[in-house]
């Protein structure tokens, strides 16, 4: 299995409070395995408030939904041993 690495990492955003933020990020290789969003070191799962998808097998998203001010610190992308943080 070829390795895959972060093409295009992440931007930071800023948004209001309420608003939904989008994160992406390519990698190099499509179908990619071992690949985990955090927000704060939380691992976080595809659910209503944080949408998690894959375009074109290579650009990974991350949708949160009505951010919080709890919602404030670094998101993270980790593929592999590859990280890239916003």
């Amino acid at each position: 299995e070829p390795d895959v690495t972060i093409v295009s990492g992440l931007q930071d955003r800023v948004v209001a409070e309420g608003d939904d933020v989008t994160f992406q990020c390519q990698v190099s290789h499509e179908d990619a395995r071992d690949v985990e969003w955090k927000l704060q070191d939380v691992a976080l799962q595809n659910n209503e408030m944080n949408e998690i998808s894959v375009e074109k097998g290579r650009i990974h998203t991350l949708t949160l939904r009505k951010v919080t001010e709890q919602d404030i610190g670094t998101v993270t992308f980790r593929v592999g041993p590859h990280t890239s943080t916003a």
